[in-house]
């Protein structure tokens, strides 16, 4: 009998391989840890094993590891020459996301599903506010996911992993019901997943119910060990609940011991860079004082990691965090690089993206007018910048400060409350 996978679907290789195969996939669909282990034991009983050396390349480009992510990539492409051409398609789809060709992965991906629609780890780097789709920098991402994912939930029935996948982008779509009722139904098949805890917390937070999202949280992460891929951003959703319930020693201590870089923070860069300065940021529109050391210390993170502008979504957090911590060098640098790529048409958002950055440079100089107009204009299209909803209330909180500094009527908050 011919080894499948968790979704029916065959596979070049041994039992053997194949279960440690289907253990360190569900480790990476999850984001639970275990799964470059899980991986090394498929490719140790099968070192031909195509698939498993792909999903391990996926695996360590989620880590940010990209360079050995790479190294795996090109690896698998060999392997595949002797693979199904099910196997090979899914490679390449793959790859292609991991070689920096986005618009090429996405291209395979939707032409894979047509043929195996339920390939989840090749439709995976399709989803999510971070994925193919999500950093598409299109004004219209969102319901585009929501559309790709309705349209291939018939094949997946009451998977735990699709339906907490559907029911991101139907909290993004602002569809909560939808959303509630699949994310409930997903963690009652899968407890132990990060990534929908991630997600019940979002529409806990759409729905304004922060006290019922830290209660969750408080009492699913002490088990999750900190290395995980989500622990940063679970603990940015922590200090986000505490600090919205006035909660603020309870909030700082959650950015402190899991989300401020080189203290507790233990994530990818994109994460730990942009949920540091939104934490940080969201408190002092909330009232607490400004720290300038962990301003300092987010700064220098965020520009060693992003040292040059082209990931948008960190270049406006990086951006954010130079403007408060009175880094008025780097912070023109990073807005002129966002135009000189806008310029050369290798900016997916726009002007958007630098505009946000001149919006927080003007806040930092007090000039509440010209904030305000940068604000107005980029509000519309902020979700070209990637991200969640969750995250992208900076803009419109920040807006509403700005009004309110310049004795002007604040726009009319669009749902969650904080």
């Amino acid at each position: 009998m011919v080894p499948a996978d968790r979704y029916g679907l065959p596979l070049s290789s041994s039992a053997a391989a194949r279960d440690a195969y289907v253990a360190g996939v569900d480790c990476v669909l999850s984001a639970n840890t275990g799964a470059e282990e899980d991986l090394g034991r498929a490719l140790a009983a099968d070192p031909g094993f195509a698939l498993a050396q792909i999903a391990l390349a996926r695996a360590l480009f989620l880590a940010a590891r990209v360079p050995q992510a790479r190294e795996h990539a090109t690896r698998a492409r060999a392997l595949a020459a002797g693979a199904t051409a099910r196997e090979s398609s899914h490679v390449n789809a793959l790859a292609l996301a991991i070689e920096g060709n986005p618009v090429g992965a996405l291209e395979a991906t939707r032409a894979h599903l047509a043929e195996h629609p339920r390939d989840a780890m090749v439709l995976a780097p399709a989803t999510g506010v971070f994925g193919l789709i999500g950093f598409s920098g299109r004004q219209g991402r969102e319901p585009e996911l929501y559309d790709l994912l309705s349209g291939l939930a018939p094949h997946y029935g009451e998977d735990w992993w699709f339906d907490m996948t559907l029911a991101f982008a139907a909290c993004e779509n602002a569809r909560l019901d939808e959303a509630g009722s699949l994310i409930e139904r997903s963690m009652a098949a899968n407890p132990r997943n990060p990534h929908g805890a991630h997600i019940k917390v979002h529409v806990l937070y759409e729905q304004g119910d922060h006290r019922a999202a830290l209660g969750y949280l408080e009492d699913w992460m002490p088990a999750y060990p900190k290395q995980g891929l989500m622990h940063c951003h679970l603990s940015w959703h922590v200090a986000l609940a505490a600090l919205a319930l006035g909660e603020r020693e309870r909030a700082w201590h959650a950015y402190r011991d899991g989300v401020h870089p080189g203290g507790g923070a233990s994530g990818p860069p994109l994460n730990v860079a942009t949920d540091s300065p939104s934490f940080l940021w969201r408190a002092e529109l909330a009232g607490e004082p400004r720290h300038a050391r962990l301003w300092s210390e987010v700064r220098d993170y965020g520009l060693q990691s992003f040292p040059k502008a082209g990931v948008w979504f960190a270049d406006v957090h990086v951006a954010l965090a130079c403007a408060a911590a009175g880094d008025g060098e780097n912070l023109a640098r990073i807005a002129r690089e966002l135009r000189e790529r806008d310029a050369a048409g290798k900016l997916p958002p726009g002007a958007v993206a630098p505009g946000l950055a001149d919006a927080f440079a003007a806040c930092e100089k007090r000039d509440w007018n010209r904030a305000i107009e940068l604000l107005e204009a980029a509000l519309p299209e902020t979700v070209r910048i990637g991200g969640s909803r969750a995250q992208r209330d900076i803009v419109e909180f920040t807006l509403r400060a700005a009004c309110l500094q310049a004795g002007r009527t604040p726009p009319q908050r669009r749902g969650a409350t904080t």
